[in-house]
């Protein structure tokens, strides 16, 4: 039987897929999936799906969120800053990085990781090329090569195509694991995407048509 794949979309500015990465890399090695990396333009799936960026939240939502994070924060017993120096952060080139590693055929959670806690524990600029160039040459790739991959409208596309992959899937923010059809939004659906590649279920649909 063919391993299965799950498209696993996110993007390094995202707090919850800092918390919901060792994870679902934690379930994809426990059932032999195949995790397809795929870094998205968040806003332009927020514009597309009715969700909102951080700052037009009404307050009751920011400070549910806050709430939130703590939470998983200490469930998952990794380190979060609530209010990091450098954010919200331009993230395109970081995440652009991503793109560029996984179209090189190199695996990109190492550097994910280390991104993810540059932003969210160890208040580091992602936006400055000289931090991204330093977390790429720590996991041992060639940061000017890297870079100037990331640089290009071939990775440009990929961004945006990958978005636009996002949004067919009905997934209304990141991060967001997609199995055989079946959205699963957010950190905290690792264990129904778990559940589902252990039982090998028929996917679920949505039984109506949404008014």
């Amino acid at each position: 039987m063919n391993a299965p794949v799950v498209d696993y979309y996110f993007s390094l500015i995202s707090p919850y897929a800092w918390l919901g990465h060792a994870a679902v890399l934690e379930v994809a090695r426990e059932t032999g999936a195949q995790l397809r990396y795929r870094p998205v333009r968040i806003f332009d799936l927020f514009d597309a799906t009715g969700g909102l960026p951080l700052g037009k939240r009404s307050p009751a939502r920011q400070r549910y969120r806050l709430v939130e994070l703590q939470r998983w924060r200490a469930q998952r017993d990794l380190p979060l800053n609530l209010a990091p120096k450098f954010f919200p952060v331009d993230i395109a080139l970081a995440d652009r990085c991503a793109i560029a590693l996984i179209d090189a055929q190199l695996d990109p959670s190492g550097y994910m990781d280390a991104a993810f806690r540059a932003l969210w524990a160890d208040d580091r600029d992602l936006a400055d090329p000289g931090v991204v160039a330093a977390l790429l040459q720590a996991h041992g790739f060639d940061s000017d090569a890297v870079m100037e991959q990331a640089a290009t409208d071939a990775v440009a596309e990929r961004y945006a195509a990958n978005t636009r992959c996002a949004i067919e899937a009905d997934l209304p923010g990141l991060p967001g694991y997609v199995l055989e059809g079946e959205p699963f939004w957010g950190q905290d659906r690792v264990d129904a995407l778990r559940d589902a590649l252990v039982h090998r279920r028929t996917p679920y649909r949505p039984s109506v048509e949404p008014r």
